[in-house]
Order: C-alpha cells, then structure tokens, then sequence
C-alpha cells in the first residue's frame, strides 16, 4: 500500500467555508456567547471593558475564587420575646382586642417556663381592663399549668398611691467608719427628707470607733428633729462590737456606746447594766442612763424588692394613662436624688411616644453616674420598656404577687 502523508492540523482561515468565508457558528464555544438580550456589561461576572484596540477577552478566561463566600445568617427570634414585643406595642396602642386575642393564642402555645411572662402579661391585662370574670377563669388555667399558685386580683384603684413620704428603707453605704463621709452625708440627707425611715446597716463589713461615734450623733440629732429612726440589722452589728469591747481595756470608747445604744433599742436591761458597769470601771466615767420610752419594736424584715427599697426616699411617681409625656420635671427630681427612683405601680398605661421620651431624658440622667429604677410596673409595661431599650439605662423591679 502506498504511504500517505502525516495529518496536520488547518489553519484557522482554512476553517472557514467555502461560500462567502464566514465563519462556522457551530465551531465557537457556546459560553462565549452572551444569552439574547444581554450585553456583555450585563453579566455580572464579565471581564472588565477593554480598549478598542485591544483582543476581548473570552468568558473562560475568567478565574474563579476558591474562598468560600461569607454569609451573615440572621439570629433566629425568640417566639416568646416576639409575641411579647408585640402584645406591648399593641397596647401601648390602644389596641386592646387585638392584645388579648395574641396573649390567649400564646397562653395555648406555652405552658411551662419562659412562656409564664405572655400568661402575667394578660393577667395584667385583664386587671388593667377590668375583666375580673376571665382574670378568675385564666386563674384555674394558670395554676393547672404551672401547678402554683396564681396572681391574685386586684382593684386599679388600689395601686394608685398619693406621692407621700412614706417610710422608706436606706441602705448604709460603705463601712461604718469615721473616714465614710459619703455614707454619713448620704444617711443624713435620707433622715432629713423622711420622718421615718429604716437605715439598714447590712452591707458594713468594718467598723471603727469614730464611726460608732458619727453614727451615733446622727441618731441623736434625728430624735432631737422628732424623727423616727429604725437600725436594721443591729444584731449583725453587735456581734461585730463585740470584737471590740473589751472590759477593762480603755479604747474604742465609741464602740462602746454604740454597744448600749443597741442594747437600749431592744430592751435588753440585763445586757445594759453589765456593759454599762464594765464601761464605767473601764473608762472610770459614768454610762448613759437606761431610758425605757426608747425601746423599738423587734427589727421588721427588710423588703424582699431591697434592690428598689433599699435607698428610696420619695419617689417620682407616674400614674394613669400616660400619653405624649415630655417628663420635663424629671431631670430636676434626678439632679437632688440618687437613686432616680420611678415609681411606676399607678401607670395603667404608657404610649410608645413617652417611653422614647422618657428613655431620652434618663439616658442623659445615666450619663451623670446616677442608678436609676423603675418601680412596680406592670408585665405589659415592663415588656414596652424592653422594646424601646429602657432596661439598658436603668433597672426594672416588677411587683412581687
């Protein structure tokens, strides 16, 4: 057989047809092509335009990263805290038909743990709105659930308290020492705007004997005011006096003091007369004298809200319903008292509006250092805080049932 010649590959001219040269369509790549109707510019992955003088560049070209692209996958929302944002909102609205179809819809959803604040919630709302027939019926659903006892019902009117000065609880700052100015200076101002207070004296860890002596001079000048005054936590105190009252060891002359002074408040005559008469060999001067008009009742238990009690003296008290409020006396009342304390128990209801105001009018009071609590308020309330950021200046004591 005769040899034949090696096959080598056309040039690209010779590709063409034969009739009119034009180039075989069926020969080019089908991804160079855009798809009808786009133009190169419109795909998104195109190569950037080039000059007119230069070759286009082909599609496959095109290198594609191999980093993986980052996507920010949205937190999933708690069902709970959405249902409560909303029950909020709506009836800060006035929409009150609205805000019980949504809480008894939620109260057939959740039964147990965190779903127990949708089921305070429309308590609240049927004690606010005067439905005291399904505030009982939700009752026997409540305790089937959560297998306690159910929030009790109460009349509005009982919540509306008149602004007085009620006996308050202050909380002793710092330790009960003679270099404590701030303490002394923040329980005299507390004596001065009540005529009865609680000073508790809990949270001292250290005493000395001329803070016995300051304390001491406080309390006399507070009867000598006719204001009545009642030491908290004096059996805690006593025992840490005992450590410095030694007889016959002539120091800490004001701890000595302050030990009979406790001892006259609770009546203790016996314990009296022997420090009296151990005071008197040890310091060879003579004791006070025991007076029974001083004897105080037995120490009354602190409130389990301490927190909001704790340093109250006369609060800021909101009431009803509250509708485009500026607070504009607000500011005053923060600048004379730290705590700010919000009294919110009579508040039936808040609008969206006065919350920002008021969230704008303590985000200033924060910015002095001052604490800041909102009082009682109810659950529906205290949800609408939570929206509009209210629990990130101030702290939210909600009323123990």
């Amino acid at each position: 057989m005769t040899a034949r010649p090696a096959a080598v590959p056309r040039a690209r001219e010779e590709t063409r047809s034969a009739s009119g040269g034009v180039p075989d369509e069926k020969l080019k790549p089908p991804a160079t092509r855009p798809p009808a109707g786009l133009a190169r510019g419109d795909i998104p992955f195109a190569s950037p335009v080039v000059q007119p003088d230069e070759p286009p560049l082909e599609l496959s070209e095109f290198i594609f990263s191999e980093v993986a692209t980052e996507y920010q996958v949205e937190a999933e929302v708690d069902p709970i805290d959405a249902d409560a944002e909303e029950a909020a909102m709506l009836y800060a609205n006035g929409q009150d038909r609205a805000v019980r179809s949504l809480l008894e819809k939620s109260t057939r959803l959740y039964r147990s743990g965190a779903g127990e604040r949708l089921w305070l919630m429309l308590f609240d709302f049927f004690r606010l709105t005067g439905q005291k027939a399904a505030f009982e019926a939700l009752e026997i659903e409540y305790a089937q659930a959560f297998e306690k006892s159910p929030p009790g019902w109460r009349e509005a009117a009982a919540v509306s308290p008149a602004r007085t000065r009620a006996a308050g609880t202050v909380l002793f700052k710092g330790e009960l020492t003679g270099d404590n100015d701030a303490g002394f200076e923040a329980a005299r101002q507390a004596i001065e705007k009540n005529p009865q207070l609680r000073l508790d004296l809990a949270k001292v860890r250290r005493l000395d004997a001329a803070g016995c002596e300051r304390l001491l001079l406080l309390l006399q000048q507070a009867r000598r005011s006719r204001r009545e005054i009642e030491l908290l936590s004096r059996d805690y105190i006593a025992a840490l006096l005992d450590s410095r009252v030694v007889p016959g060891c002539a120091e800490d002359r004001g701890c000595w003091l302050l030990k009979l002074e406790f001892c006259q408040l609770r009546g203790q005559l016996e314990a009296f007369e022997e420090v009296a008469i151990n005071y008197a060999v040890t310091f060879e001067i003579s004791p006070p004298s025991w007076e029974p008009e001083r004897v105080q009742a037995g120490e009354q238990t602190p409130l389990q809200l301490a927190v909001a009690d704790e340093l109250v003296t006369e609060a800021y008290v909101v009431k009803g319903d509250v509708k485009a409020s500026r607070f504009a006396d607000l500011l005053a009342y923060a600048a004379a008292n730290d705590p700010v304390l919000i009294d919110c128990a009579a508040v039936t209801r808040m609008d969206f509006l006065s919350a920002g105001a008021l969230l704008n009018v303590l985000a200033t009071v924060k910015r002095t250092g001052r604490q800041i609590i909102f009082r009682h308020p109810n659950h529906l309330l205290a949800e609408l805080f939570r929206v509009v950021g209210l629990k990130n200046v101030a702290e939210i004591v909600l009323a123990r049932n």
